[in-house]
């Protein structure tokens, strides 16, 4: 239960740092990097002006669309799996010897492809985020945001992308080891039956002697 906890908070992470780098690398023509103009352009003070600022704010928002795909498939699929983990972690407070075996079972293959989910999912993100960046539209964004001395907003991994990947390598982990303890609650449960069978069976063949002293099967 402690660990499965531990992967729905993790998932959390991952939908933060997902959406926080989108926030972080939109830049300062949009509001959270999904194409709605208005941050601080409108204001009095803008580093942009004139056709720069039309330019830059048209890089943006190409930007920010190019991103779009990574963005939603990150948040789509951190929720899919801290909602299933969650529904587990419900189903997973009974005791042991009065779960469900299928239920067991059912656990260990979302365990097993949660793993190797999440390690294509971080090579994918990263990939896609690369991609992205080597990109001439964000090259010339970073050349102009460098020329006002933002050097911060360049064409590489930022902070935030490194952060999803990191946790999402953490989830792996995490649920390799759920994988490992689900195969021991198999393998555990499956021995209390064979255990309550084989007593049952005994109980059941047990002979006593009557009153006639003959042996009597129960």
């Amino acid at each position: 239960g402690i660990l499965q906890f531990t992967e729905v908070i993790s998932n959390i992470m991952v939908l933060i740092c997902v959406v926080a780098s989108q926030v972080v690398t939109a830049g300062y023509t949009s509001v959270g990097g999904f194409g709605t103009a208005g941050f601080s352009i409108n204001s009095a003070y803008s580093i942009f002006q004139g056709e720069e600022l039309k330019q830059v704010r048209e890089l943006d928002m190409k930007y920010s669309q190019m991103r779009a795909p990574g963005v939603y498939g990150g948040v789509a699929f951190s929720l899919a799996m801290g909602a299933i983990t969650l529904l587990f972690l419900a189903t997973g407070t009974k005791p042991l010897h009065r779960t469900s075996l299928r239920v067991l079972k059912a656990e260990l293959v979302f365990d097993v492809l949660a793993c190797v989910g999440y390690i294509i999912a971080v090579g994918l993100y990263l990939h896609f985020i690369i991609k992205v960046n080597s990109t001439d539209d964000c090259k010339l964004r970073e050349r102009m945001y460098a020329a006002r001395g933002y050097n911060w907003m360049n064409c590489e991994v930022q902070g935030g992308d490194a952060a999803v990947a990191l946790f999402g390598l953490i989830l792996a982990c995490l649920y390799c080891a759920s994988t490992v303890i689900c195969v021991l609650n198999i393998r555990t449960l499956k021995h209390l039956r064979d255990d309550y069978r084989e007593r049952r069976s005994q109980d059941f063949h047990e002979p006593f002697l009557g009153p006639l002293g003959n042996e009597i099967y129960v």
